[in-house]
């Protein structure tokens, strides 16, 4: 949908796990950008990650939002389809290419490749693209690809290509269960080849496809791009090929299964980064990432996430002091996971004990979805009882620990604002990270921080903070102590650092940024549709006279003549809302 002489556009937002979601990645970023944008017209197209996401149902949506559609990526529906001789074959080929491309060598940017990024561009990768739209053709001719996907056929195809000539040397140890392993991986990733989402009426309808994520978020994208011609951008806020290869680490899977999967997701990145018309990494960082996978420079623009400032406001342009709590205390906000390695943060606190008694360290947060943060969060509870035995003021006071572990919506701490406001510096710790959002969030509270040099923490900052080495308790206890000892320096940086978060980490300049960007992609893009007014008589001068000129743009695309199976029923998953609508309640990723 455009509107010449004016800014509707159409929007296609492609999403894995998260929005409309009510809970899930990236769910609150893409909401607030859908509300921001409210002169376009979304249509959402979801992926879903559980049936626990799904039962808790969608956020409100906005009157932008004019569709729904979603298909679940936690469990494989049986399409019914049976394919003959003929069909059979060209899964075998375009499968066999396929995983002759994913074995025939890493992917740039994997761990095993620390040469050149410049041999994501070669052979290889072309050949995995033109076996991933081969099987895409097949699933729109056929009606789908489940069976096969998950059939004997695709494990002996895989198997045959782990032991040919030239390939991964540790690909070829995989056993029958490392197979087994690896082929469903690839089947939950390609379930969007199967989807029914790509006709003249749904995707094909979309001015552009916006993917919040790479990965299988990205690859409706790809399938609108081949068969519709629609423009693709990709946001990555968190590398998705980055994310795997640090899940993959903590996996107990065998070298040849981590190898093979890492090759795939690669071989996905590099295509997706190929033929996305505009990638927009959300940091300095993961631009780097897209860059060692094949991303052009020319089509990269990088787009802060944007923080709702108004939240921070009270804490952030109160006259400095008055809204803390105490000036000597360290606050710690996030999740607590082990990749915020809060042992090397207790272990700093010791040192800082030593250097100034009466320091306090409040640690406000709440263990990760993963199982393992509750045992992790148990584990520095115990650390901080016996480093930090518990202290009194005189010989009639009950004694207390200097370390405390709170949780946010208790009456000292009633929201994330306050939270930040009850210390004097707040402190960031890990050893992992992205795009830190709670640094930016202290930042707009104008707290002094004290980071670790970690993801974008270098780029987040920009000389308002002090940032030093991570897995160095030492080092993080002399930044402390510098700015405890030193209130006026920490004001001043606090000031300096709410002025930088307002200028490039707001809402308003994240909108603003993909409206413009919007409006770039379409003024680059040919119409492809006949635009009418609202009598429905054609418009005038309504498709600009160089989607005339004869290219590749212009070709027509004939269908089958059979109609495909997923276009006579309903679709793979029940597309419509739940009865009662959830309001937002997403809180800020840390």
């Amino acid at each position: 949908m455009r509107e010449i002489g004016g800014v509707l556009v159409r929007i296609g937002l492609l999403t894995e796990g998260g929005y409309p979601y009510v809970s899930g990645d990236a769910g609150l970023w893409c909401d607030r950008l859908v509300r921001g944008l409210g002169q376009h017209e979304f249509d959402i197209y979801a992926l879903s990650r559980s049936e626990r996401q799904e039962d808790r149902g969608w956020v409100r949506l906005p009157p932008q939002v004019g569709r729904v559609r979603t298909a679940p990526l936690w469990t494989a529906h049986d399409d019914g389809v049976v394919h003959g001789r003929r069909a059979r074959r060209r899964f075998s080929e375009a499968y066999g290419e396929l995983a002759a491309a994913v074995c025939g060598g890493p992917q740039a940017g994997s761990p095993e490749v620390p040469g050149d990024p410049a041999d994501s561009a070669g052979a290889e990768a072309d050949r995995f693209a033109s076996a991933l739209y081969g099987l895409a053709e097949l699933a729109r001719d056929e009606g789908g690809l489940a069976g096969a996907l998950r059939s004997e056929s695709a494990v002996r195809v895989l198997e045959r290509a782990c032991r040919a000539p030239g390939a991964l040397r540790t690909a070829r140890t995989a056993r029958v269960p490392d197979l087994l392993a690896v082929a469903a991986h690839i089947e939950r990733t390609l379930r969007p080849l199967s989807l029914d989402w790509y006709e003249d009426d749904a995707l094909g309808s979309a001015d552009l496809c916006h993917a919040a994520a790479g990965g299988a978020a990205a690859l409706p994208g790809l399938l609108a791009r081949h068969f519709l011609g629609v423009p693709l951008l990709v946001t990555e806020y968190g590398v998705h090929l980055r994310a795997h290869y640090l899940a993959a680490a903590t996996l107990e899977e065998a070298p040849a299964v981590r190898a093979l999967l890492a090759a795939f997701h690669g071989r996905l990145a590099t295509e997706v980064y190929r033929a996305a018309t505009i990638v927009t990494p959300g940091n300095s960082h993961a631009r780097r990432w897209q860059e060692r996978c094949g991303a052009d420079r020319a089509k990269l623009r990088t787009v802060h996430p944007g923080m709702e400032a108004a939240r921070f406001a009270d804490v952030g342009e109160a006259v400095p002091g008055s809204r803390c709590a105490d000036s000597g205390t360290l606050v710690w906000v996030g999740r607590v996971e082990p990749a915020k390695d809060l042992i090397s943060l207790l272990h700093s606190f010791a040192e800082i004990r030593k250097a100034e008694l009466g320091t306090r360290l409040r640690i406000v947060g709440a263990p990760a979805e993963d199982p393992d943060a509750a045992t992790y969060l148990a584990h520095c509870k115990a650390l901080a009882a016996q480093l930090f035995p518990d202290e009194a003021e005189g010989a009639h006071a009950v004694g207390d620990n200097p370390v405390s572990f709170e949780e946010i919506g208790g009456p000292e701490i009633p929201n994330l604002a306050e939270a930040y406001a009850c210390g004097a510096v707040v402190v960031l710790s890990s050893v992992v990270e992205g795009f830190p959002v709670s640094l930016v969030e202290a930042m707009l509270c104008g707290r002094a921080t004290v980071s670790t040099d970690v993801g974008a923490v270098v780029e987040i900052i920009g000389g308002t903070g002090l940032v030093v080495p991570p897995r160095n308790p030492r080092a993080l206890a002399e930044a402390c102590v510098a700015l405890l000892r030193d209130p006026e320096r920490g004001e001043r940086l606090g000031a300096a650092a709410r002025a930088r978060a307002l200028e490039l980490f707001t809402v308003e300049q994240n909108i603003a940024a993909f409206h413009g960007i919007y409006l770039e992609i379409v003024s680059h893009s040919p119409v492809r549709r006949v635009l009418v007014d609202d009598e429905g008589e054609p418009l005038p001068f309504g498709t600009p006279a160089e989607a005339h000129v004869p290219g590749r743009w212009t070709e027509t695309r004939f269908l089958t003549e059979r109609r495909p199976r997923w276009a006579e029923g309903a679709p793979v998953r029940a597309t419509v809302p739940p009865p009662t609508p959830v309001p937002v309640s997403v809180g800020e990723g840390t």
